[in-house]
């Protein structure tokens, strides 16, 4: 909800440009404005995407596939089921049989003479028998040449029918492919693919906090360097009074010339910090504003710069390394590592093992022969089983999963490396934040001191018991008073940041 009120908030700046020059930003506002306009946290989240869609593409694995497949051929010759001695036989089926056709009208006729001799010889008229016996002969020679004809014919078609014509070939199938059991691979892609989008995630999560910590970094150096600006311009101010005063008492006869020159000296050693803090704040709001999406010369005020006191958040600096090994995204990514490499291990062990699958489909061709050569599409169902068994490869599998196994040992050395290295630094940060809330006790307490050394000097200074020497040496330890308090406020928000940040617990909403 903070974030939104801090977005929301900055949106308003930037819709009423006219109602003020300068844009008031807080902390939060600049935390979300940053993660608004990081480039990189746009790639991590358009990776983010990416791992989303990898992982539905893993699910669509276990489902059938239907795929459709369409071809066309020609061929400079066609298939031929008859030699083309074949052919010839039968094209002149009629014309090989004649010579054994006219051998029966041979005989025939040889019997037919034998026929009449014998009816001659028992006394019945020959003319009458060879007239007969002649208009048998012209039947059977007609009938003969009709004969020879036909089967000729008839042989042509059998050589038409037995023709494929299959110079062009047309064929189409679609095909259903259900998997069944592939060793494992599937279970484990989809392992791979979800453990793929949990990294992506940490990812985002990691470059988050990144972006987030550089944000605090610059915001909280603006402020610094706020602050010390405007105890450069007091220091400035006090030392040019005290300038003036030792002016005075030089024109009186009651100060030397040479400490109005070494007040003169310290004068300008002032003017020279202030124009050095000057610049270091407009180069850091330059930073700030190119993080935060900002033009780098664009005029802004955080909502800190002006306040008197650092009021420092209250984190107590417990030893809570649990708490980092468990929110850390450094570690979460490094642990998806080594869970993604043991299933690429599980997916090469898939190639040693049985892979079976259910297949199905319809299947068309022109020409077909379903109903002997038919020049038409004709088509067909056909359902089955596919069965692979690997026998022997060589030892090939084996050694890919000795060396997916090598890399998975890899990543767990490197996690438990980063596991040591994220405790000693969380042990680093606890300790500093307890080092930062000391210093700034510290620090209050001398403000205090020096206060009240600057104020008997000036009184002394006043009086002309006290030289100018000695309120320059206060008005000295009062800048520095200042300046370490300063330091020690800042330092406090940087440490907590730092806490945060290797707890795994910085996020924008806090």
């Amino acid at each position: 909800m903070r974030k939104c009120l801090a977005f929301g908030f900055w949106l308003l700046a930037f819709a009423c440009p006219t109602a003020s020059a300068q844009q008031l930003l807080s902390l939060d506002s600049c935390r979300a404005m940053a993660l608004s306009n990081n480039k990189q946290l746009g790639v991590a989240k358009i990776k983010q995407d990416i791992a989303n869609n990898l992982k539905r593409s893993a699910r669509t694995k276990y489902l059938p596939h239907v795929s459709a497949i369409g071809t066309y051929q020609f061929t400079s010759e066609e298939i031929s089921l008859l030699s083309n001695e074949q052919k010839d036989r039968l094209s002149n089926l009629g014309t090989n049989m004649a010579g054994s056709l006219q051998g029966m009208g041979s005989t025939l006729q040889t019997t037919l003479g034998q026929m009449g001799q014998m009816l001659g010889q028992m006394g019945v008229p020959m003319d009458a028998f060879q007239q007969m016996a002649g208009g048998m002969q012209q039947q059977m020679g007609q009938t003969l040449t009709n004969t020879v004809g036909l089967l000729n014919t008839e042989g042509q078609k059998i050589v038409d029918a037995f023709r494929t014509d299959t110079r062009n070939i047309f064929a189409g199938s679609v095909l259903v492919t259900q998997p069944v059991f592939l060793g494992g691979s599937l279970i484990a892609l989809n392992k791979l693919a979800d453990l793929n989008e949990e990294m992506a995630a940490n990812r985002a999560d990691a470059s988050q906090q990144t972006i987030i910590y550089a944000t605090d970094q610059a915001y909280w150096q603006v402020v610094s360097l706020k602050h010390k600006q405007r105890l450069a311009e007091s220091y400035l101010e006090l030392i040019k009074k005290l300038d003036g005063d030792v002016q005075k008492m030089i024109a009186e006869g009651v100060a030397t010339r040479s400490e109005g020159l070494t007040v003169s000296v310290k004068v300008n050693e002032a003017e020279m910090t202030l124009q050095k803090v000057n610049d270091g704040l407009t180069l850091s709001k330059m930073l700030l504003c190119q993080m935060i999406g900002l033009p780098v010369n664009a005029s802004v005020t955080l909502a800190d710069e002006d306040a008197e006191s650092l009021a420092a958040v209250t984190i107590q600096p417990q030893l809570d390394v649990e708490q980092a090994i468990s929110n850390r995204p450094e570690l979460k990514m490094l642990s998806n590592v080594v869970d993604m490499s043991k299933q690429a291990t599980n997916i090469l062990k898939a190639g040693n093992l049985p892979q079976v699958a259910l297949m199905g489909g319809y299947a068309v061709s022109n020409p077909n022969v379903l109903n002997g050569f038919q020049k038409k599409f004709g088509g067909f169902w056909n359902v089955g089983v596919l069965v692979r068994i690997p026998i022997w490869n060589w030892g090939d599998v084996a050694y890919k999963v000795r060396a997916s196994k090598g890399a998975t040992a890899i990543a767990n050395l490197e996690l438990e490396e980063a596991r040591e290295k994220i405790e000693l630094q969380v042990n680093q940060s606890t300790f500093k934040v307890g080092e930062a809330n000391k210093r700034l006790a510290l620090a209050e307490a001398s403000i205090q001191r020096a206060e009240e050394n600057l104020r008997t000097a000036n009184l002394g200074f006043s009086e002309g018991v006290i030289s100018p020497t000695v309120v320059m040496e206060a008005q000295t330890a009062w800048l520095q008073a200042q300046s370490q308090k300063i330091d020690a406020e800042i330092d406090v928000k940087l440490t907590q940041v730092d806490l945060q940040k290797a707890l795994g617990t910085l996020r924008s909403d806090k």
